[in-house]
């Protein structure tokens, strides 16, 4: 049986049985397909950000004209019925995988050089406000490239990781190369993409996607083991997280690393919400007068100044 096919397996079976969390947990795991070869009809119920991402995709490739809207209509139609023509695909308003596969290598820039690999010790910088990866070669900038990041419901992990294993074609909708992050609480990436026209935006299920073309250039520059350096709000883009027991998200590592400087907390910082943490935050309460609770509220935030 392939290698990879049996670790595809073996990822399966680690999601089916990991933890379940509590209500209200944020645990943002990315899923086996990342990029979701969505199957968009006129008469379907794509959501309005999947349509707006078909639209972004037929302006790069230059068969749309109007509004990013979000609406199937009939404009939107009429140009995928063009661009399946020009490709030789069956000339309908349906834009299924064939089609988003064709969208993506129209759309795909095309390398106008070679780049030499970086001769120095390499580390990763991702910045998610930004939205850019650089390469590190001895801890000075060598190459910065665009990326997608998380969609705020689904926020990319900051923190300190390493890269914890590689695979080429690892699966649908990861493009031509993975190269997974060791975030103790999901599965997450670097990794290509079948939407090129997501690049740039926040896009993922807190994976980084990158053109193609850019993650095959660094791909070999990369060892497992290789530092990556997520920079961002681990407190996220939304309001201050409610954080309850079996969380599982940057804020809780976060909280962890306060709490561990303070003294109150001696478990592993993981960022996995767990009893240890949770004593922790009511004896951070007890003695700062808070009301009892087990939970992190913005009572906790403001007392941390956080």
């Amino acid at each position: 049986m392939p290698r990879r096919f049996l670790f595809m397996v073996l990822l399966l079976i680690t999601a089916l049985f990991a933890p379940v969390p509590a209500a209200g947990a944020s645990y943002h795991l990315c899923p086996l397909t990342c990029d979701e070869n969505l199957v968009i009809r006129p008469e379907g119920e794509a959501s309005a950000e999947d349509i707006r991402a078909l639209q972004r995709e037929l302006h790069l490739a230059g068969y749309y004209r109007g509004p990013i809207s979000g609406v199937y209509d009939t404009v939107t139609a009429e140009a995928v019925r063009r661009f399946k023509s020009d490709l030789n695909l069956p000339a309908d308003a349906v834009v299924e995988t064939r089609t988003w596969e064709k969208l993506s290598a129209a759309i795909e820039p095309v390398a106008t050089e070679e780049i030499p690999p970086p001769t120095g010790e390499v580390a990763i910088v991702i910045d998610v406000r930004n939205r850019t990866l650089t390469i590190m070669s001895d801890g000075r900038p060598y190459r910065q490239f665009p990326c997608a990041v998380g969609k705020n419901e689904t926020p990319s992990p900051t923190g300190n990781w390493k890269i914890k294993r590689k695979a080429v074609n690892w699966g649908t909708g990861f493009g031509t190369r993975w190269m997974g992050l060791s975030v103790s609480w999901g599965i997450y990436g670097i990794h290509g993409t079948n939407k090129p026209g997501s690049i740039g935006s926040q896009a993922s299920h807190g994976c980084f996607r990158m053109f193609n073309r850019d993650v095959e250039t660094i791909y070999p520059w990369v060892k497992v083991g290789t530092p990556v350096y997520v920079i961002g709000n681990p407190l996220g883009p939304n309001p201050r997280p409610e954080l309850v027991l079996n969380s599982r998200e940057p804020a809780v590592l976060e909280m962890q690393r306060t709490l561990s400087r303070l003294g109150y907390y001696h478990g592993p910082i993981d960022g996995i919400f767990g009893p240890g943490m949770e004593k922790a935050v009511i004896q951070f309460r007890k003695d700062h007068g808070l009301r009892y609770d087990n939970r992190v509220l913005d009572d906790i935030y403001e007392a941390l100044g956080l």
